[in-house]
């Protein structure tokens, strides 16, 4: 069977995270949604997503397809139905579609209206689906568990230095892992060291955590669960409930709390970011396809930032703060809580980013990790660049 990954009508609604991925590419628990796919169904995974991603995310159809909601977290028994759809059959549950079973050249049914009731077969699974980019964080801690349970069944852990001081036995350290005289709390939650991480001296973990492969975690630093930090990342300071997707740095003393981070940013030292109004009201975040602020029936929210964004020493960014992509973003004083994309400057007013310079950043951060930002990523990014110009005026 060919598995085919698909972005949601609203995918919008997940921007600025979703400029440069498919829904499914997003991080959230230690997997992204797409890894979690490919575990339970034991294949690779192609995509239909937006034309300009597609170079990158291209979409392999054969004669039998099934296609599965990128926005949607599998778990046993969903992966189990989905794999077991008969031909014409679409999974459902209440107005959402999770997958179909489509023979070659029926892809459009996506967007047909008019369904056969007889084809139609809903599921009792209970499953995580994340709608907004707030859903990232909020339903962190229960798609990390659910990772945790899949990634470790049946292995053994990496044993860890005795210079470490450990709470509940719910660790798994995966090979190469380095971890000394710090304090891993797993009674709250597990805790997941990738290949080749390191956590160095003084370190404060508290489950549920996870850190990806060939990510630090720096001296005395504070991290409370849930909280996962991708793979290539660099963390320090305080960070509570947070999604970091991979090749980000906050490598520094400053909090963090309640966000997620894209790829490629960079969180100058000593940033705070607020993630609790003094009122203790819920807070209202921006969102691109209403182009307006939304409620996020969230009383701790604190920054979204996009892919190639950063920010300079000392900023300071108030609670539900939305940052686009390819950013860069200083000064003193709290920052306005909507920083469209490819914008320069602070609290005294932004000025375009020219698209030619951002591109050359990015070539040089790759390059610093020893990969190549080719001419599909270039084509991408000012694809991406084209559909902000209407958001940032």
């Amino acid at each position: 069977m060919n598995f085919i990954v698909f972005d949601h009508f609203r995918r919008s609604d997940l921007l600025p995270l979703t400029f440069l991925r498919p829904v499914a590419d997003i991080r959230v628990g230690i997997l992204t949604i797409r890894e979690k796919w490919e575990k339970y169904l034991n294949c690779k995974t192609s995509t239909l997503t937006e034309n300009y991603l597609r170079k990158k995310y291209p979409i392999i159809e054969e004669d039998d397809n099934i296609i599965i909601n990128g926005s949607i977290c599998p778990n046993p028994q969903l992966a189990e139905e989905v794999r077991s759809l008969g031909p014409g059959q679409i999974l459902y549950q209440g107005d959402t579609i999770i997958a179909m079973r489509l023979f070659a050249g029926e892809l459009e049914k996506l967007d047909d209206d008019k369904v056969n009731e007889d084809q139609m077969k809903e599921t009792a699974s209970r499953f995580l689906k994340i709608n907004n980019t707030w859903d990232i964080f909020a339903l962190n801690g229960a798609a990390l568990e659910e990772d945790f349970r899949v990634i470790t069944a049946g292995r053994k852990s990496q044993p860890l230095s005795q210079t470490n001081r450990l709470i509940g036995d719910n660790i798994f350290v995966e090979e190469g892992a380095r971890i000394e005289c710090s304090i891993l709390n797993s009674s709250t939650g597990p805790i997941y060291i990738g290949k080749d991480a390191e956590i160095m001296e003084g370190a404060m973990i508290r489950g549920p955590f996870s850190l990806g492969e060939q990510s630090t975690v720096k001296m005395g630093a504070k991290i409370y669960g849930p909280t996962t930090i991708g793979p290539y990342c660099k963390v320090g300071g305080e960070i509570n409930n947070s999604v970091f997707f991979g090749y980000s740095n906050k490598a520094h003393d400053g909090f963090m709390g309640h966000s997620v981070i894209g790829e490629w940013c960079n969180i100058g030292a000593d940033t705070n970011t607020s993630n609790l109004k003094n009122t203790y009201d819920n807070i209202k975040l921006f969102n691109y396809a209403d182009k307006t602020f939304v409620e996020t029936g969230q009383q701790f929210c604190g920054l979204i930032m996009g892919d190639h964004s950063k920010c300079g020493i000392n900023t300071m960014f108030n609670t539900g703060t939305v940052i686009g992509i390819s950013s860069n973003i200083f000064g003193t004083g709290y920052q306005r809580n909507f920083i469209p994309s490819f914008v320069w400057g602070g609290t005294a007013g932004h000025k375009a980013y020219d698209l030619d310079k951002s591109i050359a950043v990015a070539r040089r951060v790759y390059a610093r990790r020893g990969m190549e930002f080719n001419d599909i990523e270039e084509e991408i990014f000012r694809s991406a660049y084209t559909r902000t110009l209407d958001i940032n005026t």
